[in-house]
Formats: C-alpha cells, structure tokens, sequence
C-alpha cells in the first residue's frame, strides 16, 4: 500500500522558523578562554550564539556576504577573514559568486583590498569543482541548509549525501541531501511499538520505493509515511540534486537495520 501524500509547501516554509539550530562556537573560549574570559563569552554566546544565529531576520547566507565585505572594507585579511570566507562557501556562496562579490568590493573599498581577498579566496574555493557549483546552486534552492558530509552513515548510501540537524526537541529532524544517483541502502525501521519514519520532500527531485512496491517520486511538499518493519529505500533521481526533512518517529526499543545497496539495475528501471 503506498503511503504518501502531497501537501502545500507552505507548511514546509513554516517549519523554517522553528527548524534553525543555534549556532555554537568555541573559538574564543579556546583561544582566550584564559586570558579574556569575558572576550570569549561575547565572541562566543552573543556574536555567534545569538547575532549569527538570528537567522529568523537574515540568512546565514546573508549575514556572511555582509561580514566578508565589512573585514575586506577594513583591509582585514587575517585568519577572521580566511574563516568568513569558508564559512560563506559553506553557507552556499560558490567559486564564481565570490569572485564576481570581491570585484564589486573592489571598486568601492579599493582595488589593493580585492587583491589582497583574492588571494585567500583562491585558496578557500580552490578545490571547488562544477559539483560544488551545482551544490551551491541547490543551496539557494531550499530554505534549509546542506550540512556536512555524511562521513558517519557514508558506507550505507550509494553517491554523496549531506546531512543538517535541524531539531533534537520532540522529535529528531535531519535535513538529508542527496547528490544525483545517489540513494541509500535498503534498510528497516524496527520498533517494538510506534516507530518509523517521516520523509518531507524539500527541494529537487527524489525517489522512494518499498519493497514489492513501485517507486514513489517525492518533490517538494510530498510527504512519506514509513511505518516500522518496512523495508525500503530513498534517495536522488538521476538528473537532479534531492534533500527531504527526516522525521525519526519515536519507538519502544526502536533501532535501524541497514541492508544491501541499490543495485544500478534496479536504480536504473527508474523513469527519468
């Protein structure tokens, strides 16, 4: 039986203002925990911990094309920029977008100053690749962030996939994105009693597909239900970049069971 909905993505955008975890930083509190205690407390809980962090009012996105320019303005090209700059690649802002925002930057705070952010930025962006374009691309697609790679679940999954926790209150949520082709390996969710799991299409295009059942396309807004015992598997279509909400459903004794990857064979039955 096929368990799934679709529903208005305004409800997804929502969830946006209660999905955004606080940002947590240490840097100040390792570097000068010591010596300037009250430094690291400001650096640490409101400079991050609350002004980054208020990303109800402006994006992370946002705040970071803010910041680079301010410290470039300033002729600021130490280790803080060398940080911004990762972290406004990390928050969706790509090779040629930085490129294009440090020569705007240039004629109004002086072209020494663009050169001098050039050289870093060169460094920061210089393993970036036509993937990490598209990635950044699908970044400004969705309302949630990519997140890190998924080193810790990477032998379960076919392809690259990304993961964002997003809330650990109530219930787990975790944006997961997934690279083109990549999809997880069948698995099931086990409970004693409740369990599962939810999915939420957030951007892109997916697939998820239970087993002696057809595959289900899941877009933006499509809603899965997986109760516990079922085994399945979820991930891109072949031509796009997909991320889904995952909602892990509360369970008495609930666990998951990885199983056998995705064979290309199967994958490939897929329409496109």
């Amino acid at each position: 039986m096929k368990r799934f909905l679709v529903f208005s993505v305004s409800c997804i955008l929502t969830l946006h203002v209660m999905a955004q975890e606080k940002i947590v930083q240490t840097a100040g509190r390792d570097q000068l925990g010591e010596f300037a205690p009250k430094f690291a407390e400001l650096n640490d809980d409101v400079l991050f911990g609350e002004v980054w962090s208020r990303t109800d009012q402006l994006g992370l996105r946002d705040r970071s094309l803010v910041t680079i320019t301010s410290l470039i303005s300033q002729g600021i090209t130490d280790n803080s920029l060398v940080f911004h700059l990762q972290s406004a690649r990390k928050n969706g802002i790509s090779r040629s977008e930085i490129a294009e925002i440090i020569t705007h930057i240039g004629f109004y705070a002086g072209w020494p100053k663009a050169w001098a952010a050039f050289n870093l930025a060169k460094e920061v962006w210089a393993p970036d690749t036509s993937g990490d374009e598209d990635m950044a691309a699908f970044q400004r697609e969705m309302i949630f962030p990519i997140g890190e790679p998924n080193t810790a679940y990477a032998r379960y999954f076919s392809g690259k996939s990304y993961l964002a926790p997003i809330s650990h209150e109530q219930v787990s949520i975790a944006n997961v994105t997934f690279e083109p082709r990549c999809r997880n390996n069948w698995h099931i969710h086990h409970a004693d009693e409740g369990g599962g799991q939810m999915l939420i299409g957030v951007a892109g295009r997916g697939w998820y597909q239970e087993e002696g059942h057809p595959a289900v396309e899941i877009r933006p807004g499509t809603v899965i239900h997986i109760p516990a015992g079922v085994k399945h598997w979820h991930g891109a279509a072949a031509d796009s970049w997909f991320a889904h909400l995952a909602f892990e459903v509360p369970g008495k004794n609930a666990s998951n069971e990885w199983l056998e990857p995705v064979s290309d064979e199967t994958y490939d039955k897929l329409p496109q």
